[in-house]
């Protein structure tokens, strides 16, 4: 079911690294940075990971040592709670891949 904008802003007030997306706001998206290139890879191979297994998939940008991610429930028309235990997946994973 799609989140209505005040549930929006409260889950990205949890997240706190996350922002949503101007264009309609039905996209939340983030910016992660890394060390190398190589770093960034190991970080979009784990993003894959934890993809396939919610059934949920971003769209990623490489640019190279920056990954880009985007969300959205494309079945509901914008923002799902789906979206945003998805992104804290990719933060917790970011998190532990870093150092």
């Amino acid at each position: 079911m799609r989140l209505e904008r005040v549930t929006v802003d409260e889950r990205l007030s949890t997240l706190g690294t996350w922002n949503l997306e101007a264009e309609e706001s039905k996209w939340i998206v983030r910016k992660y940075r890394f060390k190398s290139f190589l770093r960034g890879i190991d970080f979009v191979n784990e993003v894959a990971r934890i993809s396939e297994a919610v059934n949920h998939h971003p769209m990623i940008a490489i640019d190279y040592k920056m990954v880009t991610l985007r969300l959205t429930s494309w079945s509901a028309g914008g923002l799902t709670e789906l979206d945003f235990s998805t992104a804290a997946k990719f933060d917790q994973a970011f998190a532990e891949l870093t150092y």
